[in-house]
């Protein structure tokens, strides 16, 4: 199917939902899928993004403003999935938990206001990882507009780019949890470590990048494309300055480079729930 079609029938879909909560959280997906609902429903669609601290204040910035800038209305709504025993510990299911709660914020959000339904931006190559998080979409009977329509992530990116808003190309970026080994507990301090270490990779210039938390090691990823400009002594120096400044022991600079779900590759078929001492 060609992308002009998906993109009707994406308009078509969403139309048949009516009043709409879109999950959103300025990610490329949820960004057009917003978008995408304002243009159809117009006041009868809300954008709800969470704030917990598992979003970078960078991301949430930039959400709010992107939003704006299109005038899609937002309401900001704070989770607590930091307060649920079951997401803290960090095993295999920890994106259910987040997700659950989230829906199960937007649930009660809905009934307040008057909406009918929730959507938010899953999308056909999505459904090739290991993401938890689709069970309690699926627990709620949460809509998901692009992936009925059958759109990848590259057709959403050149809908994005045709219709000219500029996070066409922003690059994935995933919750800060996400970052963490599986099995080491979710803290406050992890994440806002990943997120200052990752905050001062954008400040080097670095785009696309993760630093993903191994207790005392900071292994960093980095887009194949820039990894030229970071495997210099220069550059490590740096690297290590700014990582063992944030409280890490060793930095390592993962020579696969950036890829998205890295994490998983640990898991077997069996949920991993073991802590890490």
């Amino acid at each position: 199917m060609e992308t002009e079609e998906k993109q009707k029938k994406l308009e078509d879909y969403l139309r048949s939902l009516g009043r709409t909560l879109v999950a959103y959280s300025g990610g490329v997906d949820s960004a057009y899928l917003a978008w995408a609902a304002r243009q159809v429903l117009s006041d009868g669609m809300l954008a709800v993004i969470a704030d917990s601290p598992s979003l970078a204040r960078t991301q949430l910035e930039d959400a709010v403003s992107f939003a704006d800038e299109h005038g899609i209305p937002l309401q900001v709504v704070r989770t607590s999935e930091m307060n649920s025993p079951e997401y803290v510990r960090n095993d295999s299911q920890r994106c259910f938990h987040c997700k659950d709660e989230l829906f199960r914020v937007m649930e009660n959000l809905a009934e307040q206001n008057g909406f009918g339904s929730i959507a938010y931006g899953v999308n056909v190559d999505d459904q090739g990882d290991f993401r938890p998080g689709q069970k309690a979409a699926r627990r709620h009977r949460v809509a998901t507009p692009l992936l009925a329509a059958g759109l990848t992530k590259a057709e959403i990116r050149t809908l994005a780019q045709q219709a000219g808003l500029r996070v066409w190309d922003k690059p994935a970026s995933a919750c800060l949890a996400s970052r963490i080994e599986y099995g080491r507990p979710v803290t406050r301090e992890a994440l806002s470590m990943v997120e200052r270490g990752e905050d001062a990779m954008r400040e080097l210039g670095f785009r696309q990048v993760r630093v993903r938390h191994h207790g005392q090691i900071a292994r960093i990823e980095i887009a194949r494309d820039e990894l030229p400009r970071a495997l210099t002594p220069e550059m490590f120096s740096e690297f290590t300055r700014v990582f063992k400044s944030l409280g890490f022991t060793f930095v390592t600079v993962d020579t696969e480079g950036f890829r998205s779900g890295s994490m998983n590759s640990i898991l077997s078929a069996e949920p991993l729930v073991k802590l890490i001492s």
